[in-house]
């Protein structure tokens, strides 16, 4: 039987949301096996002036645990 677990982790970029997203899942996957799939809970912004600063997108990720590992 597959089991996941979920986490929730929150990404950011100057560029946009889809580049927050993005840099998130490689720096999740650096540390964590088996990623099966992302929800994007949130995306906001902060802006200066008129202009936005910094996307940033809180994402519920899960992973597969894997039972065999001790």
């Amino acid at each position: 039987m597959e089991m996941q677990k979920h986490i929730s982790i929150t990404g950011s970029s100057s560029t946009s949301w889809k580049d927050a997203i993005t840099s998130a899942l490689e720096e999740a996957s650096k540390s964590i096996d088996y990623l099966k799939s992302v929800d994007v809970i949130k995306q906001y912004a902060t802006i200066s002036g008129n202009k936005i600063e910094s996307y940033l997108v809180d994402l519920d990720i899960s992973f597969t645990i894997d039972s065999s590992r001790k």
